[in-house]
């Protein structure tokens, strides 16, 4: 086996695992099946979204950080609130969500995949949109999971007339078995393959895109798109049972959390069981308030937090939304690659193939009020691509989607492959619990007796009937460090898929 690619749908797996196949390298694969994401899974990801890439390469180990900026460099007043739109993920679980232009940051997937691969590939990207091209232009069926998504959140796509005419051409919404087309992605991948990520943040598709937000009470302006970056960071790191865990640093919050959680379970004994996993998850939720989030952009906080003596002390106490893709070839190169709209703001701009993000309308990503980020400064993602090395060599690569839940899902993921000697399919696969305003919400395989003795200590659990995209969607690649093995494991919840080469 030359490679491996987990993902979201078997049809970006597939088209990632293909440039393995014709001799590209791990980050080469990623692009494309990014891009091929693009037209299959829509709802979630685009040239509207943000993102972040982890690249692992002979011995170092990067960021990307291409995610959503605040806009409002202009100095442009809103003209419109944003609209709260309930999700419902099932009969027991609504999740709010806040959209419309008023919701819509700065876009970040072309200047980040565009840096990706000037950075770490080896094809130029005119070769890597065909699959995307292929799939929007022709259309390809809508599956299972993707039809869930899609009724799920009708209820913003609905709102709009371009999203609505777009995931219900006839007057009825798409489902299982129709079929998708997206004409205006597969020239806008087009433009991108020609022209690159310029026309996107200067020319006339940033023009449109400003022009439609700011015309509809949006502040997405000229300026912001003019001055976005992708930008290259330095990991977080830090050891987990024998091996060293590498993830998002600050101003992403959710990777020094997920490090935060893991430093907990390594001082809470050898062993982490649902209890030893909800005090960690519930302290790095309580880790959380202002001085945190302002902390985020300035220096110190992987220092603070993750500070030895801080989490023993702290273990000492507790004693008493999105796509991703992971990529990973032959020679021990890895992409870990997470992109995401949010829920979308259900702003899809005329002429552009751009579904725009609501990034400015997520909850969890503004914990100091709606509007409250500086114009420039990114927007504080939960999402986390992470890797795992033993001595140096790539041992696991992986990310989620899922909103507030990413975290969890990364850390379970994390320790049931590192701690309980698990593969990378039946890690992924394993139940899940996430612990959010005092509940724990269980998926159906947890230990029941550990349930009750957390319910014992005074603490709700709710115990979910079946598994369900609310915990999370986790892709992950990984390579046996004993025999150099490839494996990789796509999560049920999210409709994933494992392609190799």
């Amino acid at each position: 086996m030359s490679g491996v690619v987990a993902a979201g749908h078997p049809l970006t797996a597939e088209a990632g695992a293909e440039v393995l196949r014709e001799g590209g390298n791990a980050v080469d694969a990623a692009v494309c099946a990014v891009l091929a994401s693009f037209a299959v899974e829509s709802p979630l990801t685009g040239f509207g979204a943000g993102g972040f890439m982890m690249v692992h390469r002979d011995g170092e180990t990067v960021l990307l950080d291409f995610f959503v900026a605040a806009p409002g460099r202009d100095g442009i007043e809103r003209g419109a609130e944003l609209v709260a739109v309930p999700v419902h993920f099932d009969a027991e679980t609504v999740q709010t969500f806040y959209v419309g232009p008023a919701s819509c940051g700065v876009p970040g997937t072309a200047a980040g995949l565009e840096l990706a691969l000037r950075r770490f590939g080896t094809a130029p990207m005119a070769d890597l949109i065909g699959a995307g091209v292929k799939l929007a232009r022709e259309g390809s069926p809508v599956n299972a999971e993707q039809a869930y998504i899609l009724k799920i959140l009708w209820p913003i796509h609905e709102r709009l007339a371009e999203t609505r005419e777009l995931y219900a051409p006839d007057g009825r919404r798409l489902g299982q078995g129709d079929v998708f087309r997206f004409p205006e992605l597969a020239e806008a991948l087009e433009r991108f393959g020609a022209e690159g990520a310029e026309p996107f943040y200067r020319g006339e598709v940033a023009a449109a895109l400003s022009g439609y937000v700011l015309e509809h009470g949006g502040t997405l302006g000229a300026a912001d798109l003019a001055a976005y970056e992708a930008i290259e960071r330095r990991p977080i790191h830090l050891p987990f049972r024998g091996t060293e865990v590498l993830t998002n640093p600050p101003p992403s919050s959710g990777g020094i959390l997920i490090a935060y959680s893991l430093g907990l379970l390594e001082r809470l004994g050898t062993g982490s069981g649902p209890e030893q996993l909800v005090a960690a998850m519930d302290a790095a939720n309580r880790a959380r308030g202002e001085e945190f989030a302002e902390a985020l952009y300035g220096d110190g906080l992987e220092e603070s937090l993750l500070d030895p003596r801080r989490l023993d002390l702290r273990a000492g106490d507790l004693l008493g939304s999105t796509t991703h893709i992971a990529a990973l070839d032959g020679e021990g190169m890895c992409a870990s690659v997470t992109c995401s709209n949010g829920s979308g703001s259900g702003v899809l701009v005329p002429g552009t193939g751009a579904i725009l993000n609501n990034m400015l309308g997520e909850e969890d990503l503004n914990p100091l009020g709606f509007h409250a980020i500086a114009p420039g400064r990114r927007v504080p993602s939960m999402m986390a691509p992470t890797i795992v090395r033993r001595d140096g060599e790539i041992e696991l690569g992986l990310g989620s989607a899922g909103s507030n839940r990413i975290r969890s899902a990364i850390v379970q993921t994390v320790v049931r492959a590192v701690e309980q000697g698990m593969s990378a399919d039946e890690a992924v696969r394993a139940p899940r619990l996430h612990i959010e305003g005092g509940i724990v919400q269980a998926e159906p395989g947890i230990d029941e007796a550990a349930l009750a003795r957390i319910e014992a200590r005074g603490i709700a659990v709710l115990r979910r009937p079946r598994i369900n995209l609310f915990f999370g969607g986790v892709q992950a690649v990984a390579r046996d460090p004993s025999g150099g093995e490839l494996s990789g494991g796509g999560d049920p919840r999210r409709g994933g898929a494992v392609a190799t080469a």
